[in-house]
C-alpha cells in the first residue's frame, strides 16, 4: 500500500502568465506557496476476489474491468500514461473541496503518479513528476490548465517560478524566519462557497489574451515588484500590491468575478485588510486577504457568513508517507 501526501497552492502573483498561449511568445513568472492543506492518494494492489479488475474512490465508487471506462479523467489517463491496465485500488481525500482555485486537480495528479511510480516499484524526482502532470492535464485529458499548479505542488515551499519557450525555473524565496511568521499572520482565507471548473472559466481568457497585451505585461511586472517587497519585509506594502494585481486580473475577463464575490472582497478591504484577491482562475473558490492581526477580529465579523479557513506555509512538496511492498501485504 502507497499513500501520497500533496499540497495545495496559494497563488499570488502572476497568474495568466503560466499558460503556453502566453510564454511561448512571452516570458511568464508567477509567484506562489504551497500551504498546509492536502491531497491524500490511497494506491494498492486489489485483491483477486472480485468481478472488476479496477476499483477507484473518490466522490464516488468505481468498479470496473476497462480502464477507458473509468469516469475520473485523472485517474483513466494518469494509469494510461503509466501503463498500469488492471489489478489496482486507488483511493482520493482531500482536506479542502475541489474546484476552488487552490490547484487542487494538479495536486490530485502529481499525487497520483508519485503514488503509481511507488506501486510499480520506482521512485521519480519532482520535476519529472510536475512536468509529467502538465504532460497528462494538457495533452491527454484536454484541459485548459496552466503550468504552475503541478510544479508547486511536487515541490512546495514559497517559489518564484519562471517560464519561457525553454522550459521552467524554479527559485525558492529566501525570506528571514521573522518575515516568513509575519506573512503567515496576516494570510485570511475564506471559502466563498461556490465550486466552479477552472478550465471553463480560463478558456474566454486565453480566447482574449492576445487582446490584453498591456494588461499582461502588467501582470507580470507586479511579480518582481512583489518579490522586492517580500524580501524586504513590507508585508503592508505586498498586501496593497495584492489589491493591484486583483483589479487587474478582474479586467481580463467577464467570468473572473462577479457581484457576490466582489461585495465580499469589499467587506474584507473595509474591514481593514491591505488587499486580497480570489485564488486560481476565478469564479469562485476562495478569498484570500492581506490583513494585519490586529484587524482580524472585525474581519472575521465582517465575513461571518463565510468559512474562514486557517492556513500556513508547507515546504515539502509532494511525500509519500506510507510506504508497504506488495509482497509484503496480507489480505
Amino acid at each position: 500500500m502507497i499513500i501520497t501526501k500533496t499540497p495545495y497552492r496559494m497563488s499570488f502573483f502572476g497568474g495568466g502568465t503560466d499558460y503556453p498561449t502566453w510564454f511561448m511568445k512571452n516570458e511568464g513568472r508567477v509567484l506562489s506557496a504551497t500551504i498546509n492543506k492536502y491531497c491524500y492518494i490511497t494506491c494498492r494492489s486489489l485483491p483477486p476476489f472480485f468481478d472488476h479488475d479496477i476499483r477507484v474512490a473518490w466522490s464516488r465508487v468505481e468498479n470496473l474491468t476497462n480502464i477507458d471506462d473509468i469516469q475520473h479523467p485523472a485517474v483513466r489517463e494518469g494509469l494510461r500514461f503509466m501503463g498500469i491496465k488492471r489489478g489496482i485500488s486507488i483511493t482520493h481525500e482531500g482536506d479542502l473541496p475541489a474546484r476552488t482555485g487552490l490547484g487542487s486537480s494538479s495536486s490530485f495528479m502529481v499525487g497520483l503518479l508519485h503514488a503509481l511510480y511507488a506501486y510499480q516499484g520506482r521512485m521519480a524526482d519532482k520535476m519529472t513528476l510536475a512536468t509529467e502532470a502538465i504532460h497528462v492535464e494538457r495533452e491527454m485529458i484536454k484541459d485548459n490548465v496552466g503550468c504552475q499548479d503541478q510544479i508547486a505542488a511536487s515541490v512546495g515551499g514559497l517559489n518564484k517560478i519562471s517560464f519561457s519557450s525553454q522550459g521552467y525555473t524554479v527559485s525558492p524565496l529566501v525570506l528571514s524566519s521573522e518575515t516568513l511568521e509575519t506573512l503567515e499572520k496576516h494570510l485570511m482565507m475564506f471559502y466563498t462557497g461556490i465550486a466552479r471548473t477552472a478550465s471553463e472559466v480560463v478558456a474566454e481568457q486565453l480566447k482574449t489574451m492576445n487582446d490584453k497585451q498591456k494588461e499582461m505585461h502588467q501582470v507580470l511586472a507586479l511579480v518582481d515588484k512583489a518579490e522586492s517587497l517580500l524580501l524586504s519585509g513590507d508585508i503592508p506594502s505586498f498586501g496593497r500590491l495584492l489589491d493591484e494585481t486583483w483589479k487587474l486580473k478582474r479586467s481580463l475577463s467577464m467570468k473572473i468575478s462577479n457581484s457576490y464575490i466582489d461585495d465580499a472582497y469589499a467587506l474584507g478591504i473595509k474591514a481593514g485588510a491591505y488587499g486580497g484577491k480570489l485564488l486560481g482562475a476565478g469564479g469562485g473558490g476562495f478569498l484570500l486577504f492581506l490583513c494585519p492581526p490586529e484587524k482580524q477580529a472585525s474581519m472575521k465579523k465582517a465575513l461571518k457568513d463565510f468559512l474562514h479557513v486557517p492556513v500556513r506555509f508547507e515546504f515539502n512538496g509532494t511525500q509519500i508517507i506510507h510506504y508497504v511492498p506488495d509482497n509484503y501485504e496480507t489480505f
